[in-house]
């Protein structure tokens, strides 16, 4: 009876079922903490982005904090809802990607592909800086280092992404409980509370209501409405990275996806209560988040554990990124938009290339805004409104084609949802356009050229590799093998009789340069060839300059002219040290001559290594 063995020649054990990867895979659990931490983190900012735009209209216009957090949280409910069809339908992954790509067509995908590659990428820069401005707001020393804390932050979540997305969720699982946790407390301390406990930490700073108030009007509340909107960022990351999961995947993400919506939900109109209980009007220097937590706990303690959750959280939130940017990115990659390495995974279930790829851009986004927050948020969030609508409008045409139970209620809350956040990308584009949105406005459509470009560059070498088209039987072709060699060793043995295994012939080449010196060695060479006589013919190939592969690469392409029915592969043998450090020592003419025939013809190139 035949045995199966494993690559090493070894029956595979009865008692360890095969590796399919699932240990490397999210849970529900792992899955809310590795790919929701910017939707999370967001509950530092969202609020107080509203009250910031509210202010313009005075304590008045603060009174409509409660009412337009609760159309956000409306908002976020389609939302959840409709990236739960979406998980549904599109089970690989990709999101609003995946639904424009079937719904609306190529060049619409690729406007909803860009717009999550910009987000992801800003959402890791705008994540580290704003968790290290936490820091440097509790270590005002630290503040001229601000650049350096975020490259090495950025580094370590790096390091954590490349071990694979689950250590990565194991290891955020503890700050993410510990912020959702201390918020929740927060919450519900602060509803048991009449009036504000402590308001030591606004104390002596200066309000930032404006002094000439406006009227509250339809425009203040939409751009409050929009600005708002910024906690809704990340709500499709677990949509996006749905492979990620362990089976059954579709299932255990929607879980996850339903899971934040709730915690996000109630965390935003906690919140949003607290501040109309309290009264708070926002000051320079201090968060409301921070007003909320002296003026519901006080200023102790528990104060300073949420501040801390706080900033570890918005540092960790890039974590978001790193789950779900490399599956969209591989899903580019398989559709030829992207180059194809995007698409290899490494143990642990890890796309590593698409982790350092983003690791990369974003510590130049870090170094070019010097690690400040503010240069980066006027970028942040268009993407991802951007992709909110294309998302949602094209659910509503799955809804009609597929018209399956109740398809008329869900394509009417899909479409009202692509109206809301149409609405919103517009008005944060205008509103935010002069302080730096216009980078995106022009990045986007340069990134969409660059999806059409790799298109059509695998598209001309597909077609000329026949891909799709069954080719032609292969056939035996007379084989001959070139050997480049410089002088007779044990090397030049071996490589010799690879080559004889190789070809039906076999020639040994040798480079000669006009000068006395390389012609003694030449002619010594020879001799000495002649006394071997190992049955290959040695081949004296004169070059005037000083080129090691020119002259061989002149050579084959006049074998391909006289004899073209024959096959010259060029064996290289190379000796590879044992060490790494006594590589540095090697002249490296194997690796120049491969490169002038693989540059210059259509020789196979062979490379031999001989360990010594």
């Amino acid at each position: 009876m035949a045995v199966l063995t494993t690559e090493t020649g070894a029956a595979p054990s009865a008692e360890e079922p095969p590796d399919t990867g699932a240990r490397h895979r999210l849970t529900a659990v792992t899955g809310l903490a590795a790919l929701s931490l910017d939707a999370m983190a967001s509950v530092a900012y969202g609020p107080e982005a509203i009250v910031l735009v509210l202010a313009a209209a005075g304590a008045h216009g603060l009174g409509f904090t409660l009412p337009v957090t609760l159309a956000i949280a409306g908002l976020l409910a389609v939302l959840v809802a409709s990236y739960r069809q979406v998980i549904r339908a599109f089970p690989d992954g990709g999101g609003s990607y995946a639904v424009a790509k079937t719904h609306l067509g190529r060049r619409t995908s690729l406007v909803a592909a860009g717009s999550l590659v910009l987000d992801y990428v800003l959402n890791v820069a705008v994540a580290v800086t704003a968790g290290v401005a936490a820091l440097t707001s509790a270590f005002p020393e630290l503040y001229g280092d601000r650049l350096w804390i975020c490259l090495v932050v950025l580094v370590l979540i790096t390091a954590v992404n490349l071990r694979g997305i689950v250590d990565s969720a194991r290891a955020f699982i503890v700050p993410t409980a510990v912020f959702i946790g201390a918020i929740l407390v927060l919450i519900v301390v602060g509803l048991f509370r009449d009036a504000p406990v402590s308001t030591a930490a606004s104390a002596g700073h200066a309000s930032v209501l404006a002094d000439n108030a406006t009227t509250v009007g339809a425009l203040l509340l939409l751009k409050a409405f929009a600005s708002g909107c910024s906690a809704l960022t990340g709500v499709e990351a677990i949509a996006n990275a749905v492979p990620s999961f362990r089976a059954p995947a579709a299932k255990r993400a929607m879980r996850a996806e339903v899971a934040l919506g709730a915690l996000l939900g109630v965390m935003l109109i906690g919140l949003s209560v607290l501040i109309s209980r309290f009264g708070l009007q926002p000051v320079e220097g201090v968060t409301v988040l921070a007003q909320l937590a002296d003026a519901s706990l006080g200023h102790n303690w528990a104060f300073y554990v949420v501040q801390f959750a706080t900033m570890i959280l918005l540092a960790l939130s890039a974590n978001t990124s790193f789950g779900g940017l490399p599956v969209l990115l591989k899903l580019l990659a398989r559709d030829n938009y992207l180059p194809h390495v995007f698409g290899l995974k490494a143990d642990r279930q890890v796309h590593r290339h698409g982790v350092v790829w983003l690791s990369v851009v974003s510590a130049a986004l870090l170094v070019f805004s010097g690690g400040d927050t503010n240069t980066l948020v006027p970028l942040f969030a268009i993407g991802v409104f951007v992709g909110f609508t294309i998302a949602q409008t094209g659910m509503v045409l799955h809804w009609r084609r597929e018209r399956g139970p109740r398809w008329a209620g869900k394509a009417f809350l899909n479409g009202l949802g692509a109206l809301l956040t149409g609405v919103s990308a517009v008005v944060v584009t205008a509103t935010k356009f002069h302080d730096g949105a216009w980078l995106i406005v022009v990045a986007l459509p340069l990134l969409v050229v660059v999806f059409e470009l790799v298109h059509r560059a695998y598209g001309k070498i597909g077609e000329r590799l026949g891909v799709g088209r069954i080719p032609e039987p292969p056939h035996r072709e007379r084989s001959l093998v070139l050997v480049p060699v410089s002088s007779l060793t044990r090397l030049t043995s071996e490589a010799l009789t690879a080559a004889v295994s190789l070809g039906d012939e076999v020639r040994a080449v040798t480079v000669c340069h006009p000068e006395p010196e390389d012609r003694a060695a030449t002619e010594a060479l020879e001799r000495d060839w002649a006394l071997w006589n190992p049955g290959v013919d040695l081949v004296r190939l004169p070059s005037e300059r000083r080129s090691l592969g020119r002259p061989i690469t002149a050579y084959v392409r006049e074998l391909a002219k006289s004899e073209p029915d024959t096959r010259v592969t060029v064996l290289i043998p190379e000796a590879e040290p044992a060490h790494l450090w006594q590589r540095l020592l090697q002249n490296q003419r194997g690796a120049v001559v491969a490169h002038a025939v693989r540059r210059d013809t259509d020789a196979v190139i062979c490379r031999l290594r001989f360990r010594c």
